[in-house]
């Protein structure tokens, strides 16, 4: 299972909101790049990039950064936030992004989906984020009719091998992540998942690598890293199935 280190990105500043709430901003490190270089240098082989800024504004606002951390890390990165459009895509990528994250756009315009999975393939991933048991845009501020399996399913359809599943009332909280929606939504859409928000300890990692069997490979980590309620190096032990 893969241990992804969060990093959001806010003013230029590394932060973690609770529950998407900007009001509720604790920032944790005025250098992002050097956050990323501490996650890798602790043994992360992936890391995950949030633009806070540009998910509010529906554009990329923290580009330079982006860039920055990808010439400063040998791990991958994934970068989501204001993604809405093949030509920044385009831009994200040639950042040296591995993976881009399309979000609200995936709902508005499922043709950009299908479109940017038969140009970049695996490259697209889709975060499916879910409030009250509904589909959560426009940063969690709203939701739609949909439920997030129905959701995947769709986005299965169109090319999506890989989506990242988060339940917006565990973001930040440390109250455990939502196991049995990403569970199920490994189950019933068939689809890869990545699980994010809401955990707190290392018995939640034990408890989502037992769902790797229905396809859950990997957990996004953010709060927990950062108030060390969780070390990285131990997380990454239970991982790799070593106690």
């Amino acid at each position: 299972m893969l241990i992804i280190p969060a990093i959001d990105l806010r003013a230029g500043k590394c932060v973690r909101l609770i529950q998407g709430d900007l009001k509720q901003e604790t920032i944790f490190s005025d250098n992002p790049v050097a956050v990323a270089k501490a996650w890798e240098a602790k043994g992360a082989k992936y890391i995950h990039l949030v633009d806070l800024d540009g998910a509010f504004a529906g554009f990329p606002k923290n580009l330079d950064i982006i860039k920055e951390i990808t010439k400063a890390v040998s791990v991958p990165v994934q970068v989501g936030g204001g993604i809405r459009s093949i030509e920044t895509i385009e831009q994200i990528l040639s950042a040296g992004v591995d993976r881009v994250i399309l979000g609200t756009v995936a709902i508005g315009n499922p043709n950009l989906v299908k479109e940017a999975c038969s140009h970049f393939g695996e490259k697209i991933v889709v975060g499916i984020d879910s409030k009250d048991g509904l589909v959560a845009i426009e940063g969690w501020e709203a939701t739609v009719e949909k439920t997030a399996v129905e959701l995947a399913i769709e986005m299965k359809e169109l090319g999506i091998e890989r989506v990242i599943f988060t339940d917006t009332r565990r973001d930040g909280t440390l109250k455990g992540p939502n196991l049995e929606s990403t569970k199920e939504l490994a189950q019933e859409a068939g689809i890869k998942v990545i699980a994010s928000g809401g955990v707190a300890n290392l018995q939640d990692l034990v408890n989502l690598k037992k769902l790797e069997q229905y396809g859950v490979e990997g957990v996004v980590m953010g709060k927990a890293l950062y108030t060390e309620a969780i070390d990285l190096e131990e997380a990454l032990r239970i991982a790799d199935g070593v106690e």
